[in-house]
């Protein structure tokens, strides 16, 4: 039998609360119910999860280690139950996106086509700029909302994170470094030309942040405006690139390009959602940002959000475990 979310529900609140008697209370169940899921689920991990000192239960090891997963599951359950309930296609209203490029072109086309699937009559509109423009945008209230990689730092423009990205390195099936698995910048730099981002891109601004320490050793031969043009250049073996591991899963997966992860330094990049000081949000803003956070939390690859297919299957998922456990809660 699977741990029910009704198990860790009762979890929570003995932990909580330090006694059978409160949780029954607090959940409004009775002593017997928690006593019975708490012993159920205690014989499902295998061992106690508390100490018993007389009629008060203490959190024991395990139990610390499982109360922050317990509660995140929970917490993220409620989430997808929110913005899957049928009370939410009657949303309506109106969102003006701006995205920087790998974010615009690559994630939030399939998310906003999942979404608009869920709420019909909520519209959206959404321009892609690079970082420095798109904070602009958002500064003179010309969009409601950012996606952007690279860094801003506006006092009037508040920014909250999203989830992390890497870069990696893009080599063609031909080029020496196909051989490799990873990029090592301590010896790979050598003999290498690059092909970079233009001025003004998130993923320029983190590159060199990066590798401030072997910019010297960077031969650019060229700069190109977009990913595309940057993949096919790299492929065409004029070179070698740096960008979002996001933005190259179906060359990767094709064998058209290959992608390198960087050794001796740490490529992980914070995506980030801005938007304006005193901004009101609207209940439709509200819930796609609600949207944004669940989908991000693909646990099997963030390659989800990159690819059609792989997010509609975790939609899909999702879905099927809201209606599973709407029926345990019953």
């Amino acid at each position: 039998m699977s741990i029910t979310l009704r198990q860790l529900e009762i979890f929570i609140a003995v932990a909580e609360t330090a006694q059978v008697t409160k949780a029954s209370k607090k959940l409004f169940v009775t002593q017997s119910a928690v006593s019975m899921a708490l012993a159920e689920l205690e014989n499902q991990l295998a061992g106690p999860l508390f100490d018993r000192h007389g009629r008060s239960l203490l959190l024991n090891e395990r139990g610390r280690y499982l109360l922050p997963l317990a509660k995140e599951i929970v917490c993220q359950v409620s989430n997808v139950e929110s913005i899957m309930s049928e009370k939410n296609d009657e949303l309506t209203g109106h969102i003006n996106i701006v995205a920087s490029t790998t974010i615009g072109d690559y994630l939030l086309p399939y998310l906003i086509g999942a979404f608009k699937r869920m709420h019909a009559q909520v519209g959206i509109n959404m321009l892609v700029h690079h970082t420095r423009y798109a904070e602009t945008l958002i500064r003179e209230g010309k969009a409601d909302i950012g996606f952007v990689e690279g860094p801003v730092k506006h006092p009037d423009t508040i920014i909250r994170p999203w989830f992390k990205d890497e870069l990696v390195i893009l080599v063609g099936p031909a080029d020496p470094l196909a051989s490799n698995e990873i990029f090592n910048v301590k010896t790979d730099f050598k003999n290498t030309r690059w092909i970079m981002r233009e001025e003004g891109s998130g993923t320029v601004a983190i590159f060199r942040e990066k590798m401030k320490a072997y910019l010297d050793q960077v031969h650019v031969i060229m700069e190109m405006g977009h990913p595309e043009a940057i993949k096919r250049a790299v492929e065409s073996g004029v070179g070698i690139a740096c960008l979002s591991s996001l933005t190259v899963c179906r060359e990767v997966e094709h064998g058209w390009l290959k992608s390198l992860k960087v050794e001796g330094v740490d490529m992980k990049r914070q995506l980030q959602v801005i938007s304006r000081k005193g901004q009101v949000m609207s209940d439709a803003l509200a819930e796609f940002l609600a949207f944004c956070d669940v989908m991000s939390t693909c646990s099997a690859s963030r390659a989800c959000l990159s690819s059609p297919w792989k997010l509609q299957s975790l939609l899909a998922k999702q879905s099927l475990l809201t209606k599973q456990l709407l029926i345990l809660k019953k």
